[in-house]
């Protein structure tokens, strides 16, 4: 569902993560292993999503790591919008059920 709106898979699979587990904190290799995805390409999504204020980067020595803003204003919407198409792509692979 999140796929008509944000065509980006690397982007979508990004914000699915942060926006789900608000508190979580990786650096780009870190990710690139959770969501099976090439580093560069994270690298590239991570540097859109933190211009754009929805992600915070702190440097530990020569690392990035990169964690949710909590202060980003549509942060709960989108919070909600994850967890509605998540549900929705569940009771896609659900038989269909007739009644009658």
């Amino acid at each position: 569902m999140l796929d008509v709106f944000i065509t980006s898979r690397v982007r979508r699979k990004i914000l699915v993560v942060f926006a789900k587990y608000p508190d979580f904190k990786t650096h780009v290799r870190g990710l690139s292993k959770l969501i099976k995805e090439d580093p560069g390409n994270i690298q590239r999504e991570l540097n859109r999503l933190e211009k754009g204020k929805f992600l915070i980067m702190t440097k530990k020595g020569n690392t990035k790591i990169y964690q949710t803003n909590k202060q980003f204003p549509i942060l709960k919407e989108l919070q909600s919008m994850v967890i509605k198409s998540q549900q929705l792509s569940q009771q896609g692979n659900r038989p269909n059920k007739t009644i009658g």
